[in-house]
């Protein structure tokens, strides 16, 4: 590539999405995915002794752009039917049939069980995931797993930021003929598409591409306020699983000493799940991982809110992911059932609304001159409700990353929460009022 820009740009215009690809992609090893602390984010640091301005990084940066358009026509061949959840084949639900791994994973194990499943079957020879640094419990290890213990030591979401991609360096240095499988978040997706768009290696390598439907990725400083609203010292933790242990399961901690704590995922996603966002997540329009083979959620359904184990949504996008679970159904390592695009939707509630408000924020950000990304998509006209939201999240979001407000945040979600329980049963009321009027 020639284009003589780096990501250097895109730091400057605050679209960096913390990803990691440009360093995964630069070939002189001149960039470095460091925290910004203040921010609580990754960062790329360019090394300018080193880079020779090839622009490969540059190229391969979801942050600026994402050309919905070209990337849908080269992955799939054609533009996607439904505009929230992207071009597919079948949805499902179902979960790993290995308890263990179903217990221990985030919602229904799926994503371990496959890539686990992928690697005995020989499909591929390792996988890009995510563990924590067992020398710092509060980073994120992006990793290639090339066993079943190495894949099972990833499982589980990490609410914080993870410069996944980071890790393609070392499936571009792999043996010839070597698979490997991905699995990311909508941006570590969109990096991956668009590096391969101009990369023969890594097109060749990657055969299997997991995507997580994502909402936005909290900063390092969600994991602080949290510790900080239980009154916990950081110095004195020695581990922390952010979900596991049944469904919805919640942040395990292990301290030093021995003991550990459990807190709900109630009580830490729940009210509290528009704190701390990165800017350029409020800027994202792909909660679906639209760009992956196969992508995964959540089971957010009525029907299974009595399940303790966990279940998930699959979106199985082509015929490869399809034939891999058939597969993994004939083995008896997974049980599910299929579902429709709508039941897919429902239980991803607010998935409209996303692009609504993401409309909306975009001409907010114009109005104060800020800068967005390129996407090349048309997203439903923004209402009322959609501004009020988008303001709402960054409100929510800006005044959570001060600490100095941390205290008056309790407050506020008291309040709100008060205010919920307060309309939903004047909502029940007026239900039962005109139930009566209607006998």
């Amino acid at each position: 590539m020639t284009n003589y820009k780096t990501v250097a740009s895109v730091i400057k215009d605050d679209l960096c999405t913390g990803c990691g690809t440009c360093a995964g992609i630069c070939p002189l090893s001149a960039i470095e995915m460091i925290i910004n602390e203040s921010r609580g984010v990754y960062v790329p640091r360019l090394d300018d002794g080193k880079c020779n301005e090839c622009g490969d990084c540059f190229a391969a940066c979801p942050g600026h752009t994402v050309d919905f358009k070209q990337l849908n026509s080269e992955i799939f061949g054609k533009q996607p039917d439904d505009i929230l959840l992207g071009n597919y084949l079948n949805c499902y639900v179902g979960h790993a049939t290995d308890y263990e791994i179903r217990y221990n994973s985030t919602s229904g194990g799926l994503v371990t069980a496959l890539l686990i499943f992928a690697l005995e079957e020989g499909i591929i020879d390792g996988a890009l995931v995510t563990g924590m640094n067992p020398d710092n419990p509060f980073e994120p290890l992006p990793f290639i797993g090339r066993t079943r213990e190495e894949i099972i030591s990833a499982a589980g979401s990490k609410y914080c930021p993870v410069p996944a991609n980071t890790a393609l360096k070392e499936i571009l240095n792999s043996k010839e003929g070597e698979k490997f499988a991905v699995v990311g978040l909508p941006c570590h997706i969109h990096g991956i598409r668009k590096m391969a768009q101009f990369n023969k290696k890594l097109k060749e390598s990657i055969v299997l591409h997991l995507g997580i439907f994502c909402g936005h990725a909290p900063t390092f400083l969600w994991t602080k306020f949290h510790l900080w609203r239980k009154g916990i010292s950081k110095e004195k933790i020695a581990r922390i699983d952010y979900r596991g242990k049944g469904w919805p399961g919640g942040m395990a901690i292990s301290f030093r000493d021995g003991n550990k704590r459990f807190i709900h995922f109630k009580d830490t996603w729940g009210w509290y799940s528009t704190f701390c966002y990165y800017r350029r997540c409020t800027l994202c329009c792909d909660q679906a991982a639209e760009l992956a083979d196969i992508s995964f959620a959540d089971a957010w359904l009525p029907e299974f809110t009595e399940d303790k184990v966990g279940k998930s949504i699959v979106i199985c996008r082509n015929q490869g992911g399809e034939l891999i679970l058939q597969s993994m159904a004939s083995a008896g390592k997974l049980h599910f059932d299929r579902i429709g695009g709508e039941k897919a939707i429902q239980s991803q509630g607010g998935f409209y609304s996303k692009k609504r408000v993401i409309a909306a924020t975009f001409a907010l950000s114009r109005w104060r001159h800020r800068n967005i990304p390129l996407y090349k998509l048309n997203f439903p006209a923004p209402n009322i409700l959609a501004y009020l939201m988008s303001l709402q999240l960054q409100f929510e979001s800006g005044a959570s990353s001060k600490r100095s407000l941390w205290g008056m945040l309790e407050i506020y979600i008291s309040a709100k929460m008060n205010l919920a329980a307060v309309v939903k049963s004047v909502m029940l009321f007026g239900r039962r009022i005109q139930n009566m009027f209607n006998q």
